[in-house]
């Protein structure tokens, strides 16, 4: 049988709620996630099969799952999670919800008025 080389076993902190002070974030210029880890979490390691991710959550909701881009360095990708975390907050957060649009509703509208048709994308989806 063969042996398998074992990993270093060591104390791994799998996220920074409460550990990390708001003016640590703060101070890095992410406001946004200083505030968020005061109730909520940021994660960020590999996701397989995904690759690396950041993720912000509150008690409730995921507010912003980012996938870190080719090249893309860490201080970047909390950045663009803090940006992430404010329109979450701003934008989308307050967003009302609706019912999809049904393709019917689609073929219903005469096609001399498609021109005055206009669709608006929900403020969670990238745009």
């Amino acid at each position: 049988m063969e042996s398998r080389r074992q990993r270093a076993t060591h104390k791994r902190n799998l996220s920074l709620k409460g550990n990390a002070g708001a003016s640590d974030s703060d101070h890095a210029g992410l406001p946004h996630i200083a505030e968020l880890i005061a109730d909520g979490e940021i994660t960020v390691g590999v996701l397989n099969p995904v690759g690396c991710v950041a993720v912000a959550t509150d008690d409730h909701n995921s507010l912003a799952m980012l996938k870190r881009r080719p090249g893309e360095t860490l201080a970047h990708l909390l950045t663009r999670l803090d940006q992430a975390i404010e329109r979450a907050w701003t934008e989308a957060y307050h967003a009302l919800e609706v019912s999809p649009l049904d393709t019917s509703e689609l073929m219903a509208v005469d096609q001399d008025r498609f021109g005055d048709i206009r669709l608006l994308v929900h403020p969670s989806l990238p745009q």
